[in-house]
């Protein structure tokens, strides 16, 4: 017999044999088990992360939106301050505040003026970044102003299912505001 036809009759053998036990079952399976659980719990890490960040924009968004007084550099800290203490995980996080124009004659925004708190790539928005950006910006009505508020953050998975040692995660939302005309920056 040759050692293909013996290695064949011993396959059909096993493939055949309806013993087993649990032990050789789990070594198969429990792996999977547990990579799909690290899965799930990764796509829902992210999806919390994200949402708590959403929502603490929309907290900053809404409350920027009252303001009567003039803002500073002491708000927007105390207002990043906020941010972190909503979000409440520690991670870093850059919050970038911009208001923008709209000028109906020239069909142009302009960026009144933007601040950015915490440490990433984010920049302070210039003119440039949203003069013609009629596709992610509303339609405003001519001198109308927009409080635009933006996260960004670099995620960091506890598991190591795939997704190469963390990624960025960003968003932002937008309001208009509410008691005021206008939020004036004070230098």
């Amino acid at each position: 017999m040759s050692l293909f036809e013996t290695l064949r009759t011993r396959l059909r053998a096993f493939s055949r044999d309806q013993s087993g036990t649990v032990t050789v079952e789990a070594v198969l399976t429990l792996p999977i088990l547990f990579l799909v659980i690290g899965v799930t719990y990764e796509f829902f890490e992210v999806h919390r992360y994200k949402s708590a960040r959403d929502k603490a924009s929309y907290t900053i968004a809404d409350m920027i939106s009252r303001e009567m007084a003039p803002v500073d550099d002491n708000y927007i800290d105390n207002t990043k301050t906020l941010f972190d203490t909503i979000v409440n995980d520690n991670a870093p996080t850059q919050l970038r505040v911009s208001i923008i124009k709209f000028d109906e004659d020239s069909d142009k925004y302009s960026i009144v003026w933007s601040e950015v708190r915490g440490t990433g790539n984010m920049t302070a928005l210039k003119t440039e970044d949203v003069a013609s950006d009629h596709a992610s910006l509303p339609g405003m009505a001519d001198g109308e102003e927009l409080i635009l508020v933006e996260w960004g953050a670099d995620y960091q998975p506890m598991f190591d299912v795939g997704f190469d040692g963390g990624f960025e995660v960003a968003s932002g939302i937008f309001t208009s505001p509410r008691f005021a005309p206008q939020i004036v920056w004070d230098s």
